[in-house]
């Protein structure tokens, strides 16, 4: 395993990490403990060090899942979560101060830690991040020793451009694919300027990139690509990264052709990893042997010039019209 600088943090975090959405429930089922102990342990055994949770992941047992693993070695393993999406209703409005720092204060009980290691606020509302007395608040709990980073979760680069501007906001964390590449274009460069550490999320486009799926796929009735498809539930880009299925279905032959059928989803990953600016990517796993094999894509070389360009003309071709302008 390699690992890359996360921003101005001063963390050095591992290239390829773990997101636990899906970590011991599948993507939506019951919690399975033991089976979450088993991804995690995989994870840290295969020279992962950044665990990304949240406390509405499983009504906050990956939370404390992930602290248990981080308690064990603290100085070597960082947990990242992320608080707001608890909030009901989810509205700009319900962002506050003092809600924020009850989230915080819930998590370190929650947790059992004396600090977090990085706070994100979880794909808020837009006018959120240009509530100055809210980003103010997140300094003080910052400078309280509680929490030792604070960074954002996002939907939109746009929302990554605004958040840029609080000095608290020390990472972002947003959806970059090969289906998309619009913060490529957007914001990596101001990011980079700000040393602000790129934390890749969705990095498989929720399975579409991993080369398996096809289009008479059935998905369970409480997994998000059965029903959020058109955003019913939260953010359609959450969902096959916004991409319509039959469209992405298209761009995944193409993508075959240059890298086989079997393991595009490692290309997948060393794809994102090809960008200096990413600090690292956080495929999620179901089982330990996804944690194995998304880990292994770190080790394959750089793509070369030829290939960045026909990844990018494949996503001019099919994906760019349906989601460039959207996030």
């Amino acid at each position: 395993m390699q690992y890359r600088m996360l921003g101005r943090t001063g963390l050095k975090v591992s290239e390829i990490s773990l997101g636990t959405w899906q970590v011991g429930g599948g993507w939506g089922g019951a919690f399975d403990r033991k089976a979450a102990d088993a991804i995690i342990q995989t994870a840290i055994e295969h020279g992962v060090n950044f665990l990304d949770t949240a406390d509405v992941y499983d009504d906050q047992q990956s939370e404390r899942a992930v602290a248990d693993f981080v308690k064990k070695d603290r100085d070597k393993l960082l947990i990242a979560t992320k608080i707001g999406r608890r909030l009901d209703p989810h509205t700009a409005d319900a962002y506050t101060p003092d809600a924020m720092e009850e989230f915080v204060d819930d998590a370190l009980k929650n947790t059992g830690l004396d600090y977090l290691d990085l706070v994100q606020l979880h794909c808020p509302p837009s006018p959120v991040y240009k509530d100055d007395e809210l980003f103010a608040r997140l300094e003080k709990i910052r400078s309280s020793g509680k929490v030792r980073h604070f960074g954002v979760s996002v939907e939109k680069v746009e929302e990554a451009m605004a958040a840029a501007d609080y000095e608290v906001v020390e990472t972002v964390q947003i959806i970059f694919n090969m289906f998309r590449q619009k913060p490529l274009d957007d914001c990596f460069s101001v990011l980079r300027e700000r040393n602000i550490g790129i934390i890749a999320r969705v990095p498989l486009a929720s399975g579409l990139l991993s080369g398996k799926m096809t289009a008479d796929r059935e998905f369970d009735t409480n997994d998000h690509r059965n029903f959020n498809r058109n955003g019913e539930a939260f953010d359609k880009g959450e969902t096959f990264s916004g991409v319509p299925l039959d469209m992405g279905l298209k761009a995944v032959s193409e993508l075959k052709t240059l890298f086989g059928d079997e393991e595009l989803y490692k290309y997948a990953l060393r794809w994102i990893l090809n960008f200096a600016e990413v600090s690292t990517v956080i495929p999620g796993a179901s089982r330990p042997e996804q944690v194995i094999s998304n880990v292994k894509a770190a080790s394959l070389p750089a793509f070369n010039e030829d290939q960045l360009k026909s990844v990018k003309k494949i996503y001019d071709e099919y994906i760019r019209s349906a989601v460039h302008e959207n996030w």
